[in-house]
């Protein structure tokens, strides 16, 4: 037996249906918007980060400091040690420690890294002559050359390690002498220290 529907059921029927297709399509269509905006503004470029302030700045300019013979540590040792020149080691050792791998310097950048050295060492110098060559004391000595926690200073066991603005000034004060050496900040610095300690653990 053959079953009608009144008209305006139908009717109704037809424009509930239409209605909630409407609402489908405008939601995904506004999901799909929103997808689209977070991904654009994901791509936008993020500054990496902020360019540190100065310190133990020397009023020379790069064409009066001679450059240094000694090698940084992103221009020898570390690159030997990654793997180079090693037949034993691992195809991928290099990749694995390249974390340990100091930033390459500007010729300017290190020019003014070596002027700024050679400021840290005087300072240092005094403090031996003091005979003082504890943690404090090294630190009171980079702190007169304006060098601070904002400059990633790192002081212990007479080592020290501080970032100028320019590159990284590291090395050992100790009574036989106060070594320097001038290199790139590195690319996972150690844990708990600053920018300019090279990473002693392993991936």
């Amino acid at each position: 037996m053959p079953i009608h529907i009144p008209f305006r059921r139908s009717a109704a029927a037809a424009v509930l249906v239409a209605a909630t297709l409407t609402a489908c399509g405008t939601q995904q269509g506004g999901e799909v918007r929103s997808a689209a905006s977070a991904a654009a503004s994901s791509a936008s470029p993020q500054p990496s980060f902020s360019p540190r302030p100065l310190c133990a700045r020397s009023d020379r300019t790069p064409e009066e400091i001679p450059a240094s013979s000694a090698p940084a540590p992103d221009e020898g040792g570390d690159r030997q040690e990654a793997g180079q020149g090693h037949p034993d080691m691992p195809p991928n050792y290099a990749d694995n420690h390249a974390y340990r791998m100091a930033g390459k310097l500007t010729e300017e950048a290190r020019a003014r890294g070596e002027a700024s050295a050679e400021l840290i060492r005087g300072e240092l110098e005094q403090a031996m002559r003091e005979g003082d060559l504890s943690d404090e004391r090294l630190k009171k000595a980079l702190k007169n050359l304006g060098c601070g926690e904002e400059h990633g200073v790192y002081v212990g066991h007479g080592f020290y390690s501080v970032h100028t603005g320019n590159a990284c000034v590291s090395g050992n004060a100790s009574q036989d002498g106060i070594t320097s050496n001038v290199h790139g900040a590195y690319i996972e610095p150690q844990p708990g220290t600053g920018p300019c300690v090279r990473n002693q653990g392993g991936h």
